[in-house]
């Protein structure tokens, strides 16, 4: 099962050493963190224990300045690193820091006293007294990442302590919190964050929330390895065609289509470090906004958002004023606007929520107010709907089932349309024209996908390659020119195009189940 592993201590403690040491990976990746010789930003490497379980390492700065990217990075690991300078012991952030893990629920970890080989028996003894008091559960290890003294008990202990770590939940819709966007010359867009729940595949269509952003994912990698398929658990880079850069930021969420509704409201159980105030930064995942605290009770809030975010029931949140305050329990991402504490309380019990759906005794059940609002929502959304596929996706939460039949709307596949819609060109009448007038047997670059799969269905015109397209009347002219046996050569001339060319043709009968390629020939597989 892969896992993510997070960084937390104090500035100067040794965690980019460390985590240099035991992976070989310097995670200060900018010229200003090489300079001062401080980490700034989020850091990352791959990690393998010695049983074989993968392991991604988020490294963190230990600042104070930049405890909120601290917070980000910690964001959806699975278990902590907590390193303590054997010679200076706790400090300030290595509080917070703890603080902040206790907050998210990190409840696995291991502390690792560096700098071992600077200070005498003594002072160690000391050190590891004050950890293991401070970290009662966590198996405190003494270490040097200049000797190398150390390293081997770190990783049994990092395995230990992995053992003892849920699984992830594979099976759900998937949900990546974007901690990096950044562009790469001849991939594009490419975003990073800790895949939360479900899996993610090359060719998976997505939602950037809370804009509600479709995107679709040309290539999954991890750890700078393309996979066939990421896990929850796994830290996830995915190249996003046809996005700009400036369309995607820290904080934002690649989410399974109708499986997750942004929300300007969050109902809490509140886990207080100081007094709460009334206004406060909210940390949930990689976002951060600013929040009005209404109190119900002792226990419970509501947080009113001035920016929206894409949370689940028993999510995390981190409640910073200046230092951080507190945190809570997700127990409603989408509210209703008011606050009581029989409602919390019967929330907390697992009771029946009377907004969102909610699972009492195998049954789903509503509020007709939830299905009022998600019926206008799925309203608008088809009225944003591109007209030649005037369906908007089925919702992937488990409810689904249930609540879809109640919505008036047409199933089809994975969609959803209002009784009756067809495709239609509207105002691409006039590209798709000038579209079929530009076809012919050599291939023409089409930038409209949906206009190209939409004509396509209509027969006007077959795609091969990477966004290119033919004429139908090309294809049916090549397609009689095959023989059984024919070679890639013999083809091309016998069509009259280049190779280039040629092979897209070929690829494209291959994939239609014309033809299959047997050496350097194709052979035919039935009669035309």
């Amino acid at each position: 099962m892969p896992l993510t592993v997070g960084t937390a201590g104090h500035i100067d403690h040794g965690k980019t050493a460390l985590v240099e040491a035991l992976t070989g990976k310097n995670t200060d990746r900018l010229p200003e963190e090489h300079e001062r010789g401080i980490s700034i930003d989020l850091g990352y490497a791959p990690f393998e224990l010695p049983d074989g379980t993968s392991l991604s390492v988020v490294d963190v700065p230990g600042h104070e300045r930049f405890v909120r990217t601290m917070v980000a990075g910690a964001s959806g690991i699975d278990l902590f690193l907590l390193v303590i300078d054997a010679g200076e012991g706790a400090r300030p952030q290595t509080h917070e820091h703890l603080a902040i893990l206790r907050l998210l629920g990190i409840e696995h970890g291991v502390v690792a006293l560096t700098k071992a080989d600077a200070v005498d028996e003594e002072t160690l003894e000391l050190a590891r007294v004050e950890a293991e008091e401070l970290v009662p559960r966590a198996r405190v290890v003494a270490t040097s990442a200049r000797t190398g003294s150390g390293l081997d008990e770190l990783r049994e202990a990092l395995g230990e302590a992995a053992a003892h770590v849920a699984r992830h939940d594979a099976e759900g819709p998937a949900r990546l919190h974007v901690d990096r966007c950044f562009t790469l010359r001849g991939i594009g867009t490419v975003a990073t964050g800790t895949l939360w729940s479900g899996t993610l595949s090359a060719g998976d269509e997505l939602r950037v929330e809370p804009r509600g952003r479709p995107v679709r994912l040309r290539s999954v990698q991890v750890h700078d390895r393309t996979v066939e398929r990421a896990e929850a658990g796994q830290r996830v880079a995915v190249s996003l065609p046809g996005v700009e850069r400036q369309e995607l930021r820290r904080g934002d969420v690649l989410v399974t289509p109708g499986s997750f509704r942004p929300s300007f409201r969050l109902d809490v159980t509140l886990e207080p470090l100081a007094e709460i105030p009334s206004r406060v930064v909210l940390h949930h995942g990689t976002a951060e906004t600013t929040a009005r605290v209404a109190r119900a009770g002792e226990r419970f809030a509501q947080l009113r958002l001035s920016r929206p975010v894409v949370a689940a029931r028993g999510d995390r949140v981190v409640l910073r004023a200046g230092a951080t305050v507190g945190g809570g329990v997700v127990l409603d991402p989408t509210p209703p606007r008011h606050a009581d504490v029989a409602r919390f309380e019967a929330l907390e019990r697992g009771e029946m929520l009377v907004h969102a759906p909610v699972l009492v005794h195998g049954e789903w059940r509503w509020s007709p107010e939830w299905l009022e609002e998600l019926a206008a929502e799925l309203d608008r959304a088809i009225d944003a709907a591109d007209p030649l596929d005037p369906g908007v996706p089925v919702p992937a939460a488990d409810w689904a089932k249930a609540v879809v039949p109640q919505l008036g709307l047409e199933r089809r596949g994975a969609k959803l349309y209002r009784p009756g819609s067809v495709p239609e060109l509207g105002e691409r009448t006039e590209a798709a024209e000038a579209l079929a007038s530009q076809l012919g047997l050599e291939p023409v670059r089409v930038e409209d996908a949906r206009l190209a799969h939409f004509l396509e269905e209509q027969g006007r015109l077959v795609r091969i390659g990477d966004g290119l397209a033919i004429s139908s009347e090309a294809y049916g002219q090549a397609r009689a020119i095959l023989t059984d046996g024919i070679t890639l050569a013999q083809f091309r001339d016998a069509l009259g195009v280049g190779r280039k060319t040629a092979q897209l043709y070929l690829e494209r009968f291959d994939a239609d189940g014309v033809t299959r390629r047997v050496g350097d020939e194709r052979v035919l597989r039935r009669r035309r």
